[in-house]
């Protein structure tokens, strides 16, 4: 069984964006972001109402996007709670989409209206969402990983065998 995430040296893993894995899809390549918002197992986990504003938030960002739409595959939640993942078409780094994730948190931080598609119709749960606290986590993380960004937030460290 190879499972990525397993081998991932969760006890030494910090906030950050990293790659998670990459897929080739008949052409093309599809890159899997790993957008990582706590400490796994050193840091309260997010809730899940704020897990799931930040996935209609994320999903109406990168899907209204003018150069990300078409990009965008897939925006959901960790089942671990304590962050994001985000699928992207492309060979893609890090580094390559870092100003684009920040100014996704940046939307989410500043974000006034009502929930996108926060609506019994159109939401599965749609009375499990908290904006407020979204917004604290989103400037928590913009301000002390996103703003801050360094390579040990970038890197998997990788468990020892």
């Amino acid at each position: 069984m190879d499972v990525t995430s397993f081998g991932i040296d969760h006890d030494r893993l910090l906030r950050g964006i990293y790659v998670s894995r990459k897929d080739t899809v008949e052409n093309g390549v599809l890159t899997t972001f790993d957008i990582r918002m706590k400490e796994p197992n050193r840091e309260m986990v997010l809730d899940t109402s704020v897990m799931h504003t930040i996935e209609h938030l994320m999903a109406t960002f990168f899907r209204g996007h003018k150069q990300w739409a078409d990009k965008t595959i897939y925006i959901g939640p960790m089942g671990c709670r304590t962050g994001m993942y985000a699928i992207f078409k492309g060979d893609l780094s890090s580094e390559d989409v870092l100003d684009i994730i920040t100014k996704c948190y940046e939307y989410m931080e500043n974000f006034e209206e009502e929930i996108p598609a926060a609506k019994s119709h159109m939401c599965g749960n749609y009375l499990d969402h908290n904006l407020g606290i979204t917004k604290i986590e989103c400037s928590k993380f913009l301000e002390e990983v996103l703003y801050q960004m360094k390579k040990e937030n970038m890197e998997y460290p990788i468990q020892k065998n």
